[in-house]
């Protein structure tokens, strides 16, 4: 299966439609899901957004608790009883409800952005401002990452495609 990678904006159309964008449409056809499966982010303002491969993830999740406790319960609600699964019409595009865009304070754009087994839309300015919090994170994370050599020195690791600023 293929992965959600890059981003993409895309404006709503005068009916509220937007296009989801090309590569990660055909990651949801090979996953053979219909429609679009999204809930809003736990830890973010935005919405998860996937299929099959999200659905699985977020199984293989619950399975690791007991069944019926309420660390299960409160999970499956915020996952499962938060969710919506989006119709996609024959062009590509999908109808964001009211209460998905609230949740990510989406007006008339939204940011797709790849995740891997999932992706995220958010608001544009949003995803600008994570993404340069992210972008500060990993470069402090790269200050802290060390490499032993073979003589025991530890000299500075780079993480690929990060460079410091």
């Amino acid at each position: 299966m293929g992965r959600f990678v890059s981003n993409f904006t895309n404006r709503l159309d005068a009916k509220g439609r937007v296009s989801i964008p090309a590569p990660f449409r055909a990651v949801l056809a090979r996953d053979g899901f219909e429609g679009l499966y999204v809930h809003p982010a736990l830890d973010a303002p935005a919405l998860d957004a996937g299929g099959n491969a999200l659905l699985g993830e977020i199984d293989a999740l619950l399975s690791t608790m007991a069944p019926y406790s309420d660390e299960r319960d409160q999970l499956s609600t915020a996952l499962f009883g938060t969710s919506e699964i989006l119709k996609v019409d024959s062009e590509g595009r999908v109808i964001l409800t009211e209460t998905v865009k609230t949740h990510a304070g989406i007006g008339d754009a939204v940011t797709f952005v790849g995740l891997g087994q999932k992706f995220q839309l958010w608001e544009p300015e949003r995803f600008r401002v994570h993404l340069e919090a992210a972008r500060a994170k990993v470069r402090d994370l790269k200050r802290g990452l060390g490499v032993r050599a073979s003589d025991g020195r530890v000299t500075q690791n780079s993480l690929p495609g990060v460079k410091e600023q």
